[in-house]
């Protein structure tokens, strides 16, 4: 097939994928081929290795291991001992960002990944070029050649298969080494030109595929108890009735108002995505557990800035961007089994909501912590760590906002009733 043709097959399957922005009985075929992409373990090089394995529904499709969060926060990859730099992000929402864009202001919006470096300029978009970036990344699922991807997926016995939806994804010439060739870290499929061209238009279906699954109802759900309180999701005469406990009810009012929360996380769409998808250095500390440091002790994540220095238009921006990093959405913040610790910020500094909350209404009231405290002992000391990156700090929207322990604990409490799948029959 063409390659007009084929991108014009794939816009179909992309409007036929929706938005996630409306319930759907039953998923399309592209978010079903997306869905066993997303859980397929089998595309990682030791075949040991999903997006799921990252980003687990059951955590709010972000780090599923109390273990790992705990600590470094960062997940292994396929191969052991290969370490992440960074937290992994919710995977819920993030299609909602639009490609990255800077405003008249130099204000960045948009984009996935932390840094933003998924921009969604070459595909249109972003969760699309997010969706390719793990698959070959050697501290994650480690690939040596997108071609493998392809190779994988064609092959794959899925409920809907790439070939199916798009007649000729699949009609490649493999060299009888491809197997050989996708089980070492490094190496590229021996294609010929015509066949590779085809590879690369199948890899960006595969994505495509991705984010259509990421798009679909099952990922952004809407169904969290401020949905069915103010999104109006009740359907019945007790999910009609569903309102937030007083408690709650305070701790959106302080969201919105005296804790700032909404000038970043914010709510005034319908459904709320509670991010605006800008970055930010919020002073952060260095996570003292990331694995990083044993190879790099002098590693400092620059985020935003480190991937505008690498774009010739947009490098003039770097310096004043260091240290920046995306707004996440805070759906699902608390989303887990009962006991799960999970990680906050983009390098897993905190451990619990409760903790992060603090922080932003004490960052600059506390002492510096004297060394590289984690959150526990920095908690014990009352004191903070210094920021990872002092520059460009926010210190409009959080630092010392005043709040009592009373206001805090309101805070977290509104925040656990943003968790997806909520139950409104449930007393």
């Amino acid at each position: 097939m063409k390659r007009q043709a084929l991108w014009a097959v794939t816009i179909g399957c992309l409007c036929a994928g929706g938005t996630g922005a409306a319930l759907a009985a039953d998923p399309t075929p592209t978010e079903q081929l997306g869905r066993a992409i997303f859980f397929d373990e089998t595309l990682s090089l030791n075949e040991n290795q999903s997006c799921a394995s990252c980003h687990d529904p059951a955590a709010g499709w972000t780090g599923p291991t109390s273990a790992v969060n705990a600590h470094g926060a960062v997940y292994e990859g396929s191969i052991p001992g290969a370490f992440g730099d960074r937290k992994p992000p919710s995977a819920a929402y993030a299609t909602q960002s639009p490609i990255l864009f800077m405003d008249r202001a130099g204000l960045f919006t948009g984009g996935n990944f932390w840094d933003g470096r998924a921009t969604g300029e070459r595909l249109g978009n972003p969760a699309a070029e997010q969706a390719q970036g793990p698959f070959l990344n050697p501290k994650e699922q480690a690939l040596p050649d997108s071609a493998c991807v392809v190779y994988r997926v064609c092959m794959a016995a899925y409920p809907v298969a790439l070939n199916d939806l798009v007649p000729g994804a699949c009609a490649i010439s493999w060299p009888v080494d491809t197997d050989t060739v996708c089980r070492t870290p490094v190496g590229m499929v021996a294609l010929s030109d015509a066949d590779r061209e085809q590879a690369n238009i199948a890899y960006d279906l595969i994505a495509f595929a991705i984010a259509a699954y990421e798009a679909s109802p099952e990922v952004n759900a809407f169904t969290s108890k401020f949905d069915y309180a103010h999104g109006g999701k009740g359907k019945g005469p007790k999910a009609s009735k569903v309102k937030l406990s007083k408690e709650e009810q305070r701790g959106l009012a302080l969201f919105r108002g005296k804790g700032k929360c909404a000038k970043c996380h914010t709510l005034g769409d319908q459904p709320a995505l509670f991010t605006d998808f800008t970055f930010d250095n919020l002073g952060l500390p260095p996570n003292p557990e990331n694995p990083v440091y044993a190879t790099s002790p002098d590693f400092v994540d620059a985020g935003l800035g480190g991937f505008l220095a690498s774009r010739p238009d947009y490098a003039d921006f770097a310096q004043e961007n260091r240290g920046k990093h995306k707004v996440p959405t805070l759906r699902n913040v608390a989303q887990g089994p009962e006991g799960l610790i999970k990680a906050y910020g983009h390098n897993g500094y905190f451990k619990s909501l409760e903790g992060i909350v603090h922080f932003y209404n004490t960052r600059d009231v506390k002492p510096t912590c004297p060394g590289a405290y984690t959150e526990a002992e920095a908690l014990a000391a009352a004191c903070w760590p210094a920021p990872e990156v002092a520059e460009n700090l926010n210190t409009d929207e959080l630092g010392d906002l005043g709040l009592t322990p009373a206001d805090e604990a309101a805070i977290v409490a509104f925040l656990k009733t943003l968790s997806d799948n909520f139950d409104p029959l449930v007393p």
